[in-house]
């Protein structure tokens, strides 16, 4: 799921993604690696998905690259040598269906996506609320609109809101954040300062700050329309390498330098920060991005403009 949608619709799409999921608290005596790609659990066989190998490859201290180049009788080898190291007596596993989508140690403390659904609900935000989302099963890019605070910056149309990022097989913290969507080309930026709050997953705090928090971010909203004026009158000599310059500094993966590289092309012609910014939100919508990567292009497009505001470098 991508772009512009209704909560409802989205509400819809959480429920379907996670109708066959399920926890388990599993021993570790009980946990045995084929190879990477398989797990048994008291000898029943389970694949284990990318995140999945990703978490347990950390857990036990195993680079995933090495073990990716190793032969499947040399990943078991590793992984099962390293698994009787285990300090915790049980591990958290997240299943889909039969498959292994995440595994956690027993501090972890999931907020599922529909339990933000259902709070959203709670606090008065209808079905029908205009949203961008980007969603798949392992990441929710959420932002809320807010139409009657929209403003225009050099002839574009924006319109300000609130962003929740959250992702139930721990590829980062439930986070929220102000937010500024351009209505000509459904970019979205979320910003990265002020009052942007961030998670771990480790309590049930947020959900009950939920109300506050929302308010504080809220309030940051009206700060982002002086820093868009500013970009447009910040001059750039050479757009593309300002771009490959950032790239680097954010650490941007290769299918996403992609995505900015074509999101730059989108953009009209120009040397200002505000075609720069743009080529990263615009990046959110090339296609096989990952709702996580989506994300990510539009909280490093309001890192690059909070280094605007007054006071700031660029």
């Amino acid at each position: 799921m991508k772009n512009i949608t209704t909560l409802g619709k989205v509400a819809e799409k959480v429920d379907e993604l996670s109708r066959h999921c399920t926890d388990r608290m599993i021993p570790v005596q009980d946990i045995h690696f084929d190879d990477l790609d398989t797990v048994r659990i008291a000898n029943e066989p389970h694949t284990l998905r990318p995140v999945a190998q990703q978490s347990i490859a950390w857990r036990l201290g195993i680079p995933i690259q090495y073990l990716r180049r190793c032969p499947p009788d040399m990943q078991a080898y590793n992984m099962n040598h390293w698994i009787k190291h285990e300090r915790n007596e049980e591990l958290f596993f997240r299943f889909t269906h039969e498959d292994v989508r995440a595994i956690f140690t027993p501090k972890y403390t999931p907020v599922d996506n529909f339990e933000i659904m259902e709070r959203l609900d709670s606090l008065g935000y209808k079905p029908d609320t205009q949203v961008q989302c980007h969603l798949d099963p392992e990441f929710m890019s959420l932002s809320i609109l807010e139409g009657q605070e929209s403003f225009e910056i050099d002839g574009d149309r924006m319109t300000p809101g609130i962003s929740l990022g959250n992702s139930e097989v721990g590829l980062a913290s439930l986070s929220i954040s102000a937010f500024v969507l351009r209505l000509i080309c459904t970019n979205g930026m979320i910003s990265t300062d002020g009052v942007a709050a961030s998670y771990r997953h480790v309590s049930r705090k947020i959900l009950e700050e939920f109300p506050e928090v929302m308010t504080r971010v809220g309030n940051e909203l009206g700060k982002q329309k002086d820093r868009f004026r500013l970009s447009v009158e910040s001059p750039v000599q050479n757009p593309a390498m300002t771009i490959e310059s950032f790239n680097r500094r954010f650490g941007l993966s290769k299918h996403e330098k992609e995505a900015v590289e074509w999101g730059h092309m989108m953009e009209p012609g120009g040397r200002t920060m505000f075609e720069v910014v743009n080529a990263y939100t615009r990046a959110s919508h090339f296609h096989g991005l990952s709702a996580e990567s989506a994300h990510k292009l539009q909280k490093t497009a309001g890192m690059i403009l909070s280094m605007l505001s007054p006071g700031g470098t660029h």
